[in-house]
């Protein structure tokens, strides 16, 4: 009878301190004291737990999390967009009606007219309130096109949205509510944010509401070309807290309950890897979007790749390439885009890209740099190196959006 006793009472302790372990394991001093007050029931004989007994919730108080998603939750919202898409539904006889001969044989009334089909399709991203009066900061993929935009808030408030302004260089949009007691998320500095800082995601993932996912800093500027995002003009800061379809738009907090980033799901297929727009590239631009003005991105056209030793090796090894290189430093042009700026100043693939102005380059993200700091409309003095030959190249900076759109 007392081995059979002691057996229970070993299979009764153990989940609960492997229990105690799971749930308690950011607070090491709450482990202890369950352990020891378990061993002190064994002994004693006492019940093991209390069912009435109120839980002391001081280790919640001093979460940071907890005190983070207080701080900005009721500040972030669903958004819910529907679209209204025309798709025209042809006759399988339709190719059949462009033949004189056909149409002779059947008669003008057999060919039915294309006839539209109407339907909406339904969207879902996240945001968050930036000021009192009502803007919404959002991912521009959330919202552009969207024919209705409903933003609902935590506390259970639902609004029109009204799209203020998108910039789809940088994947940002503002909308715009009407409502009185809004709650206003609280903006860092992205600029002071360090590798191995916590980042706290909230949004609404897949459809669930309110989802808060835990994570770190992995790093900084990370490049929209780096990640294969050849239209955006951006560099994300990037996290293991995991961001999923529905997040976009929503804030990456740090753990004073900030907003240091907008989080985005552009990238499908990235396993335990997120991006998320620096907060102080939207702080540039808030107010412009705000008043429905266009941002201005400058744009020369070019395809580039930063130039290394093993950069060189990879291109000078593949027969596909087309392209022999002798530099291993500066900015390789891959490709130049049709009837841009930089094809009209006849810059070609294969050219290496020097200096811009006084200026000596040495990445890709330095040159964009330079196209930015210049400004649209300008013209730029571009050093290359072709075929072991210096030349000087003037190219002027269009807008890129306006020069997409033509």
């Amino acid at each position: 009878m007392g081995l059979m006793r002691s057996l229970a009472v070993l299979a009764l302790s153990i989940p609960l301190i492997v229990s105690s372990f799971v749930f308690s394991s950011w607070n090491a001093p709450a482990v202890a004291n369950t352990s020891l007050a378990l061993a002190h029931s064994q002994a004693s004989g006492e019940p093991l737990f209390a069912l009435n007994q109120e839980v002391d919730r001081s280790a919640t108080a001093d979460n940071f999390v907890v005190r983070a998603v207080n701080r900005v939750e009721p500040a972030v919202v669903r958004i819910d967009t529907e679209q209204t898409i025309v798709r025209q539904l042809r006759s399988p006889f339709d190719t059949f009606s462009r033949d004189p001969f056909f149409r002779d044989f059947f008669g003008d009334n057999f060919f039915q007219a294309p006839q539209e089909q109407e339907y909406r399709t339904r969207g879902q991203g996240s945001g968050f309130i930036v000021d009192k009066s009502g803007l919404v900061v959002t991912n521009a993929h959330v919202v552009d096109k969207a024919d209705t935009v409903t933003v609902l808030l935590t506390d259970g408030r639902s609004f029109e949205g009204k799209v203020r302004g998108i910039d789809e260089v940088l994947d940002l949009a503002v909308v715009k509510i009407e409502g009185d007691n809004l709650p206003i998320a609280p903006l860092g500095d992205s600029d002071s944010v360090q590798v191995g800082d916590w980042a706290i995601a909230l949004g609404n993932p897949l459809g669930l509401d309110s989802t808060v996912t835990l994570g770190i800093v992995s790093t900084l500027n990370r490049s929209s070309a780096e990640v294969g995002i050849s239209d955006k003009r951006l560099d994300f800061i990037q996290t293991d807290a995991a961001i999923n379809p529905g997040n976009s738009g929503g804030p990456l907090l740090n753990k004073q309950g900030e907003v240091i980033g907008i989080n985005t799901a552009i990238r499908a297929n990235a396993q335990g890897i997120g991006f998320a727009i620096p907060i102080n590239t939207e702080k540039k631009v808030v107010t412009l979007l705000a008043r429905g003005k266009t941002v201005e991105h400058p744009y020369i056209g070019v395809n580039l790749v930063t130039l290394t030793s093993e950069v060189r090796d990879r291109f000078n090894s593949n027969p596909n390439s087309g392209l022999y290189v002798e530099r291993d430093s500066g900015v390789l042009v891959v490709r130049v885009v049709p009837e841009s700026p930089a094809a009209a100043a006849g810059l070609r693939s294969g050219d290496v890209i020097l200096k811009v102005g006084r200026q000596e380059i040495a990445s890709a993200e330095d040159l964009q740099a330079a196209v930015e700091a210049a400004g649209v409309g300008r013209n730029l003095r571009i050093e290359v190196d072709r075929n072991g030959i210096r030349q000087s190249l003037q190219v002027r900076t269009v807008n890129m959006v306006a020069s997409a759109l033509e």
